[in-house]
């Protein structure tokens, strides 16, 4: 990582905090198709932005400068960096009056990042990057196309972080422009970022997983395994925009925000004690980590919302008395995840027939769904009664009897047999591990066994007996 550089600086500030950075890997496709969704986003949102982009160089921009043309009518101010090159500084969008170009040195660290800041009341988002060096590639050297260079770095929709960012953009401009330092100092200043609404962040996510999907469909790449590494790597960044969306949302909600790490920690407890196989588990926790996702269930593929049903045939079975169209929900955009879109529409199904969507009863309800849906509402009444005078064990015991009133009714009565063993435990001194959402990669949660339709409890077998 480049000394001086906006990227270096975050991560130094970072570095011993209780809010650590993860850093991942991106191949220049990705990232393509990754900002055009966040700047698109930009042309659907009313909160004027202050834009702050960097190119490494000018001929990258120029590349772009038509559609920031278009970008520069909605925002408040765009400022681009870039080492200039012939007709940088010419182009009729460097122009406009609210945008500003700064040509970087030949030796600024920021002339080899890749950076897109966005800043609005409405709508934050931010990919920090940085390209790898030449021995950074190791033995296999330099790539033979374009679309295949290397980035390290993130992207995050996190208003504090990408705020925290804008300022350091600012600082290294006050070095070339310092009148136009301070004219952005009081635009930032004038920004109050929010967390995005759910409506919100599911619009931009459904953007991003689009553009990811069809930035890939007209690229020619030599060899398979450069293909299938290219997209791994769409695969692993449509994960993450639906991983930032549920960590955003856990934490707009100051009451309960470890929901979606603490339901994770149960369910893998939980998918433990049934015996279920390591793939189950794996697709349970990724369910656990997205289940107060929602809204995306009820978001159109902004794209193609004519041909958003295309999954719907592939479906993992599910009675076809479910009202939902499959194809219209944005998770079931991605193949991985359409078993994972049918755990989380069904957990509001209850065990005796009078749930939603679709009335599923009993062994009907896919066995995930059934587990997330008991350890959320365990979560919850946990949760509402940890600022009581009650002990742990008090608090679990009441929170357990509470979930057994309703078994038979909403919840499966074998789970709710399981609960109870893991209930013992807890109050014995088990401690759950917590994951965050926040991770730099989703493709560790994902292998062969993915697309595998749900297992009933007859096919698990007498669970709550082993």
């Amino acid at each position: 990582m480049l000394e001086g550089s906006i990227l270096e600086q975050l991560k130094t500030a970072h570095r011993h905090s209780n809010r650590p950075i993860r850093f991942g890997v991106y191949y220049k496709n990705t990232l393509v198709s990754l900002c055009h969704a966040l700047e698109d986003h930009i042309l659907t949102d009313d909160g004027n932005p202050l834009v702050i982009t960097a190119f490494q160089r000018g001929k990258w921009y120029l590349q772009e400068a038509e559609r920031y043309a278009d970008i520069a009518k909605c925002s408040q101010e765009i400022v681009i960096l870039a080492s200039p090159d012939t007709g940088f500084a010419e182009h009729p969008t460097s122009l406009l009056p609210n945008v500003d170009l700064v040509a970087l040195d030949a030796g600024d660290p920021v002339a080899q990042e890749w950076h897109l800041i966005i800043l609005s009341p409405n709508y934050t988002a931010m990919v920090l990057c940085q390209e790898l060096s030449e021995a950074d590639y190791g033995v296999g050297g330099l790539p033979a196309s374009d679309v295949e260079r290397k980035f390290y770095g993130l992207w995050t929709f996190e208003p504090e972080l990408v705020k925290e960012t804008a300022e350091l953009a600012i600082a290294h401009i006050q070095q070339y422009n310092p009148e136009l330092a301070t004219k952005l100092l009081a635009y930032k200043e004038s920004i109050k970022p929010s967390l995005s609404t759910p409506e919100e962040l599911s619009a931009v996510v459904s953007r991003v997983v689009d553009y990811l999907q069809t930035g890939q469909e007209n690229l020619s790449i030599p060899t398979v395994p450069r293909q299938q590494a290219l997209d791994r790597n769409l695969v692993s960044n449509e994960i993450q925009a639906f991983l930032r969306m549920a960590q955003l949302m856990d934490m707009a909600d100051i009451n309960n925000p470890m929901a979606a790490a603490e339901v994770v920690a149960l369910s893998e407890a939980m998918g433990q004690l049934l015996e279920l196989p390591a793939w189950q588990i794996k697709r349970l926790r990724l369910a656990g980590l997205l289940h107060r996702i929602d809204p995306l269930q009820k978001a159109e593929s902004v794209l193609t919302p004519g041909t958003s049903n295309r999954y719907e045939e592939e479906a993992p079975s599910v009675p076809l008395s479910c009202p939902l169209v499959p194809g219209a929900q944005v998770l079931r955009t991605m193949p991985r995840l359409r078993a994972v879109a049918q755990i989380i529409t069904h957990q509001s199904e209850w065990w005796n027939g009078t749930g939603q969507p679709a009335n599923l009863a009993g062994d009907e309800i896919p066995l995930e769904s059934r587990i997330l849906a008991l350890l959320a509402d365990f979560q919850w009444r946990v949760n509402q009664k940890k600022t009581s005078n009650q002990s742990r064990e008090e608090i679990f015991a009441q929170a357990l009897d509470e979930c057994r009133q309703l078994q038979s009714i909403r919840f499966d009565p074998k789970l709710v047999d399981a609960l109870t063993l893991l209930v013992m435990g807890l109050q014995q001194g088990l401690d759950l591990p917590l994951m965050s959402a926040k991770v730099s990669t989703g493709m560790w949660l994902l292998d062969s066994r993915w697309d595998s339709h749900s297992k009933t409890s007859e096919e698990i077998g007498s669970y709550t007996n082993s």
